[in-house]
């Protein structure tokens, strides 16, 4: 059974990244998770320390944050991406 955690007041935040496909088979994608400034906060401050989690650390980011794990996963992607760029770019 999972464990009841304890959540700072749950942000907008939907599982995300799952494809649903309404009746005429087309896709559809679920609106982009939008991050409470909070959770922005402990992502980016989390991202300084390390670039890449292990899976109990996202697992416990995930639930501390009250996010899926794959929004801290892609988040985490995403973010490393985006330094990448940033980096070549000098």
């Amino acid at each position: 059974a999972p464990l009841p955690h304890q959540e700072p007041e749950k942000p907008l935040a939907m599982a995300n990244g799952e494809l649903r496909v309404n009746g005429k088979g087309k896709k559809l994608r679920k609106p982009r998770t939008i991050y409470s400034s909070l959770q922005l906060q402990a992502l980016n401050q989390r991202f300084q320390q390390t670039q890449y989690l292990a899976l109990p650390e996202r697992a416990e980011l995930a639930a501390q944050l009250g996010l899926t794990q794959t929004q801290v996963k892609i988040w985490f992607q995403n973010k490393r991406s985006k330094y990448k760029k940033i980096m070549k770019q000098g």
